[in-house]
């Protein structure tokens, strides 16, 4: 039997490295910061004959996303991957991914979108995608990234709806930290070959996201939705025989951290999370105590999870990176409100918006900050 490979490397290599691992078919690529590593390093890849796909390099993503939708439609199991306004100009085919119900996995390195221009990271393309009909994972390490693509692909092809699997521009692409890689065999028993129920084929000719009447359209989208919910179950399924097979476990819709006693609660997801555990332990020897709530998964948003992890009366402390524009605060404390209310009334959320564009954030500023919210 092999046992698990140990390297160092980047969180753009761990993406790429874990697509080979999945034995994709077929990698539609445009190259943007802070993305452009893991295309260059999958295009390698192909190139030496170390990975077995279809790359097909194309002039922006818009085509990007549109090679990938009539990849998926014909039956190949598929990736891409983009950032930030790259994002943005595949906001039109992400809709056909998921109406088409096609299983596409895409990693999305969150970057802040223009204007004025930045290449550093926060929240905002991807969570400016949450009604496309996608479901979200946010990872907050190198070694997760590389997990949750491969229990991406589970999930998209459990239920043929498209998965974007989100972690911060060079906070986590360009870093290098220690990654497990598990054994082929070990992953193949995880996440077996692609064997769609329908694909294109011009031996069986049919049709494929047609014009419709409003009464056979209105069921396809509330299908969509109800399925993204039923996704819930699958997600925690694909974490958790992860788990088994290869003894690695990032959590499953949520990760916690000291939050069995914890009167203060911080809420945060990515790598200002990672940074938030060193934070929750500055904040115990302090005298106060915290504890940390991370959603792995965004969208659809985990809420009984959230609600059944949440200590009786806990002040929680969310940090947005990203802005919920015409609303005070961000998007992440909107979700959290929503879902408590008439449910735990005894919760109180207090918010900030941080890091946008970039800005460190270190343990003891958001300790420090934390601190501060405490006397709003």
């Amino acid at each position: 039997m092999k046992t698990a490979q140990v390297i160092m490397d980047t969180g753009a290599r761990a993406a790429a490295l874990a697509v080979k691992s999945a034995r994709v078919d077929v990698v539609p690529g445009y190259p943007i910061t802070p993305q452009t590593s893991i295309m260059e390093a999958m295009a390698a890849m192909v190139e030496n004959g170390e990975m077995h796909a279809r790359f097909i390099p194309v002039e922006g993503e818009h085509s990007a996303m549109a090679a990938a939708v009539a990849a998926s439609a014909a039956g190949a199991r598929v990736f891409t991957a983009t950032s930030a306004n790259g994002l943005l100009y595949m906001h039109e085919v992400l809709h056909m991914a998921s109406g088409g119900r096609l299983p596409v996995v895409m990693c999305n390195v969150n970057r802040g979108i223009f204007a004025p221009w930045t290449l550093w990271a926060d929240h905002q393309d991807s969570f400016a995608q949450r009604d496309t009909g996608w479901i979200q994972y946010h990872c907050s390490s190198n070694q997760e990234v590389y997990n949750t693509i491969l229990q991406a692909f589970r999930v998209a092809e459990q239920i043929n709806i498209p998965v974007m699997v989100n972690f911060d521009g060079f906070a986590i692409s360009h870093c290098l930290m220690p990654l497990t890689l598990p054994p082929q065999e070990d992953i193949d028993r995880f996440l077996p070959p692609h064997e769609p129920e329908w694909r294109l084929d011009p031996a069986q000719p049919s049709s494929f996201s047609n014009v419709t009447n409003a009464s056979e359209y209105a069921p396809f989208r509330q299908m969509l939705s109800d399925d993204i919910m039923a996704s819930i179950p699958l997600v925690k399924q694909a974490a958790q025989e992860y788990k088994d097979i290869t003894g690695m476990w990032d959590g499953d819709t949520i990760d916690t951290y000291r939050l069995e006693d914890a009167e203060v609660v911080a809420l945060a997801v990515n790598s200002m999370a990672a940074e938030l555990r060193l934070s929750i332990d500055i904040l115990r020897q302090q005298g106060i105590k915290a504890g940390l709530l991370r959603p792995r998964l965004v969208l659809p948003f985990p809420a009984e999870d959230i609600i059944n992890a949440l200590p009786q009366n806990a002040q929680v402390m969310v940090l947005d990176r990203n802005y919920n524009f015409g609303h005070p605060g961000g998007i992440l404390a909107s979700e959290l409100k929503s879902v408590l209310f008439g449910r735990r009334n005894d919760i109180t959320v207090k918010n900030r918006v941080m890091g946008i564009g970039g800005i460190d954030l270190t343990r003891t500023y958001m300790a420090t900050e934390i601190r501060a919210m405490l006397d709003d």
